[in-house]
């Protein structure tokens, strides 16, 4: 930087303090004109007129904290960059800056970081290539980059946030060196903790409870080849290496000795063994393993990475058929395969890099529960859980918040509202016991590990919980993406050690970091201060029905966050500040699939649920080529709030669950509409209604009842939330079903449950059309008035009763003071409401034939699936279609294979690696023929059919970025595609015929 450009600055920050003089002068003159009387020193201090004593004390205890002299470098982006600043500025740090990655800036227009909108001054805003690096390189380029960036604008810290170098401890320990003040944990705690092999090795020597399994592959590798202290003298001595072997000379654990020099190699950036090496190493240790637990499943871990990067799940033999030697073999073929993708995920190919992994036993059923922990180096204390179980593809979806408060409120509250079934509330309470006595357990270990590794900011002490037991996973040295949730239901209080009187409360994690990062020492141990009883987050990614990375798609209408809203959507919906519009927005997905995240609090975990679910019922999101997980969210919550909020629902949940609404679909879709209700009318007529009469009124019902069952054909996660919700309006009998509830107050449920409500100031295309709306409403006042009217000993019967007395002729003794013609036009006229009304049932009876209502939570809370022999929702095969069926692939040719979505091909697993497929090259169904990378996600796509290569289209065929659709391979099948003869083929009239005429046998 030119030295004119550093006096600009100074200039710049001299006008800024200035200002705050000024800002000063002008408050002192405005209570001076008020007549008030300032003592000297009691404004400077922040005291104001009508402050007492106490009030004065608190505040200049509160100002020894303060952190204005804070000049911060922001490195991350996403959410988190706008929230700190938004923190930043509400703390009195008005100097910050951001970098800028070209990803972020340029790929796209209107893909301008959003947030930026917010940034005044543009010097503040410093352009880089990445923020981080493709590999070890990069990274160290990238590093020394951001360190010269805040050496020549003045900034004297560094808030990494998540992602990225948020956990590097090289990152950290340059900082540190460089005498910056990094907001975050300081290096030894990242690297004891961050790493989660020494991390596991420090879990077990403080008694923390660690899955089965080891985490020492890499040393290993080492020994493999060079078993002995002589050999391992000798490859140190061979690469220079910087290792005490003196201090090593009476070790008997060789894998120690091992580390010490893989440590002292990859500080100087050498490699001792190939990664085929170390894939090689994994078959035979992980062979080890299945030999013991032949019926598990293994998960390799990087021990780098977060947010479920550098993970991958190797299949149990038990899938295979043979001896177990065969299944062993055949369960461990892709063992080297996946080692490559592992590493090529956590940028780790490189030399020199820690190509370290663990291998651990994969618990199968279990729940992600992640422990919220602060400390100073001195004092740690526990923030409560979060359950973080709804996930896909090892990626968080939702978060809910899970603190002892909350379980006591729950049990509470399942004792108020459950003695008509004792038994089945005193399980509940039991499990929600046993998940406190976990969390309880969790929280400690949590705090003792913390003390341990010295944290001195905030982290996140994560668990898998199976059963009645935990186990510890790795702990996330930095801020979580939900960390929020935890906000909502703790603020920590920090009290004058000198007098209890004395106190501040801090309410934002990010300012907590900000604080611990000034005055880290000085802090006293807070306590927490419980808020919310009740939590939740929702992530909104880019991704279509099937929950996969949908690339791109501009966002043009979003609608304002609600009162109960607490929405971080990086400033996407910030209006134009002129003329208050949405501003277009592009979603470029240079990162990852994060759109925004949605969250709210409640006083109960039902509350809580219930304004989530109406927050995303009422939120419009448009836009061209637009896909999200909104209409996922909506279905999966109603799923929980009509089976039990207190499900244990585990990681495993998911696959099964949009599987089953995938076969749902897949029948529903059968139907045809335009044939419903004339079948049904012709049902009727035959069933001896007036034929003119049921051709009126269905004509009129038309749109009524066909509008919203279209619009859930059309989307099948708004079609599981109606299923849900329908649950407790119907009975399903061995003849057929009943309804429990009044079917035009199931219709008035779901035009709300739609988001259809009656509303003359927007679009028709949004909401129940107005003739519709009066007949609902008419139908809505006849009951009303048939339960004000008429006798009491009447009007309290359930919606069964009170159907079967209207459909009876002769007219019940407690309605003997009714006239014999008021009664007939009552029947007539509950007969004319509910004509079409069977429609509503049809769905659901599909839907329970299938099985979706046997997706169920049992006394113990936990899910129960459906029979595996009527339907296995375990079967990957079947899992695979109804992806398809949720999200159908792009139309094909025969002689083509086309890109199963938008993003970056890949024709091989890592850069070093031979390609899946050549040209001339005959596959079989179900190899694996590119990988296709979306939101960081790494999708390997097999062969749909088997056939021959006869060319590849692709130029580059190591990133070359793909649309959706655009042919790929030129291919031969070996089998011309099949056409279905139309004969055989069931048509939509049929189907529907069937259902129809089974509604109303």
């Amino acid at each position: 930087m030119s030295q004119a450009s550093i006096e600009k600055r100074r200039k710049s920050k001299k006008r800024r303090t200035t200002h705050a003089f000024s800002d000063r002068s002008e408050q002192q003159s405005a209570l001076l004109k008020k007549g008030a009387l300032l003592e000297p020193g009691l404004l400077e201090a922040g005291l104001e007129p009508g402050m007492m004593p106490a009030d004065y004390a608190t505040m200049k205890w509160k100002n020894e904290f303060d952190c204005t002299h804070l000049r911060p470098l922001i490195i991350c982006r996403g959410p988190v960059r706008k929230e700190a600043m938004d923190i930043f500025e509400r703390m009195g740090i008005h100097y910050y800056g951001i970098l800028l990655s070209e990803k972020d800036s340029v790929m796209q227009a209107r893909a301008l970081a959003p947030e930026l909108r917010q940034v005044k001054d543009p010097e503040r805003v410093h352009r880089v290539t990445d923020y981080s690096g493709v590999d070890k390189q990069e990274r160290l380029k990238r590093i020394d980059e951001i360190l010269r960036i805040a050496k020549e604008n003045d900034y004297n810290a560094i808030f990494a946030g998540y992602g990225f170098m948020a956990e590097d401890e090289v990152m950290v320990s340059a900082v540190e060196r460089a005498g910056l003040r990094f907001i975050g944990p300081c290096s030894r705690t990242v690297k004891s903790a961050g790493q989660k092999d020494e991390a596991k090795r420090i879990a077990e020597s403080v008694g923390v409870t660690t899955i089965p399994g080891m985490d020492q592959l890499a040393s290993a590798t080492l020994l493999a080849e060079y078993p002995t202290f002589i050999d391992l003298k000798r490859v140190a001595d061979i690469n220079h290496l910087e290792v005490d072997f003196n201090h090593w000379m009476h070790e008997q654990n060789m894998h120690l000795i091992a580390h010490a020099v893989l440590e002292s190699a990859m500080a100087r950036g050498i490699d001792l063994f190939t990664i085929e090496a170390l894939g090689a190493q994994a078959v035979k240790e992980i062979s080890k393993i299945y030999r013991e637990f032949p019926e598990n499943r293994v998960r390799m871990k990087a021990v780098l990475g977060g947010g479920g990067k550098g993970q991958r799940i190797v299949a149990s033999p038990a899938e295979f058929e043979g001896d177990l030697t065969q299944r062993i073999e055949r369960a461990t073929q892709e063992v080297p395969m996946l080692v490559q993708a592992i590493l090529s995920a956590v940028k780790a190919t490189g030399k020199g890099d820690n190509k370290n992994l663990l291998i651990e036993l994969n618990i199968e059923t279990t729940r992600h529960q992640e422990v919220q922990l602060v400390g100073n180096g001195d004092w740690a204390i526990a923030l409560g859980a979060r359950d973080c179980s709804l996930q896909m593809h090892e990626q968080k979806l939702v978060e809910l918040s899970q603190t002892s408060e909350g379980l006591d409120n729950a049990i509470a509250e399942l004792r108020r509202h459950g003695a008509n079934d004792e038994a089945n509330v005193e399980s509940a309470i039991e499990a929600l016991d046993a998940d406190k006595a976990i969390l309880t357990k969790m929280e400690s270990e949590a705090v003792r590990f913390a003390q341990e590794v010295g944290l001195d900011s905030v982290s996140t002490f994560e668990c898998i919980v199976d059963a009645h037991q935990h186990f510890f996973m790795e702990m996330n040295t930095r801020i979580q993406v939900e960390h929020r949730v935890t906000e909502l239901c703790y603020d920590l209080q920090f009290t004058d050690p000198d007098n209890s009187s004395v106190y501040f409360t801090v309410e934002s994690i990010v300012e907590l970091m900000v604080l611990l990062a000034c005055h880290k020492e000085r802090l006293p141990k807070p306590v927490r201060v419980p808020k919310a009883v009740a939590s939740v987050e929702l992530r909104l990614n880019a991704t279509d029905h099937a929950l996969q990375p949908h690339p791109g798609g501009d966002i043009s209408y979003w609608s304002e966050a609600g009162a109960d809203e607490l929405r971080d959507d990086q400033g996407i919906s910030m209006r134009n500040p002129d003329t208050g519009q949405f501003i277009t927005y592009t979603i470029s997905g240079a990162y990852d699939s994060n759109i925004a995240l949605l969250l709210t609090d409640a006083s109960s975990k039902r509350a809580s649920i219930e304004k989530i679910i109406e927050i995303v019922r009422r939120t419009r999101l448009c836009g061209h080529n637009l896909k999200t997980n909104l209409d996922f969210h909506y279905g999966v919550l109603n799923w929980l709030l009509y089976n039990s909020l207190y499900a244990k629902v585990t990681t495993a949940f998911i696959k099964p669950y949009l599987t089953l609404v995938g076969l749902v679909l897949q029948q529903v879709k059968k139907l045809d509409l335009n044939v419903l209700l004339p079948l049904l009318q012709k049902q009727y007529i035959a069933q001896g209604c007036d034929a003119a009469a049921a051709k009126a009124i269905l004509g009129k019902k038309e749109t009524l009842i066909l509008r919203p069952l279209n619009r859930l054909m059309q989307r099948p996660h708004l079609l599981s939330a109606w299923l849900s919700c329908v649950k407790p309006a119907i009975t399903f009998t061995d003849e057929g079903y009943e309804w429990r509830s009044n079917p035009v107050d199931l219709l008035l449920e779901t035009y709300h449950l739609l988001n259809m409500d009656w509303q003359p100031e927007l679009p028709s295309a949004y909401v129940i059309w107005a003739h519709d709306h009066q007949l609902l409403q008419e139908a809505k006042q006849f009951y009303e008035d048939l339960s004000s009217h008429l006798p009491e000993s009447f009007s309290s019967l359930s919606y069964a009763e009170l159907d079967a007395q209207l459909r009876t002729e002769r007219k019940p003794s407690s309605l003997a003071s009714v006239d014999d013609a008021l009664w007939s036009s009552i029947r007539a006229a509950h007969k004319g409401h509910q004509l079409g009304l069977d429609l509503l049932a049809l769905i659901p009876l599909i839907a329970k034939e299938i099985g979706f209502y046997d997706l169920k939570v049992d006394e113990q809370q936990r899910v129960c699936y459906p029979d595996p022999s009527k339907v296995d929702l375990q079967s990957n095969a079947l899992h695979k279609a109804m992806l398809q069926c949720l999200e159908p692939l792009p139309d094909m040719t025969s002689d083509e294979i086309l890109s199963v979505s938008g993003g970056m091909f890949y024709l091989q697993s890592g850069p070093d690696q031979p390609p899946f497929i050549e040209e001339g090259q005959h596959f079989k169904k179900g190899d694996p023929l590119y990988i296709i990378e979306v939101m960081k996600m790494f999708n390997t796509v097999e062969a749909p059919f088997s056939g021959r290569v006869d060319k590849i289209l692709m130029d580059n065929h190591h990133g070359e970025i793909v649309k959706r659709g655009q042919p790929l391979f030129k291919v031969t099948p070996d089998q011309e595609a099949q056409t279905v003869d139309e004969d055989h083929r069931e048509s939509g009239f049929e189907f529907s015929s069937r259902w129809v005429a089974r509604l109303l046998s």
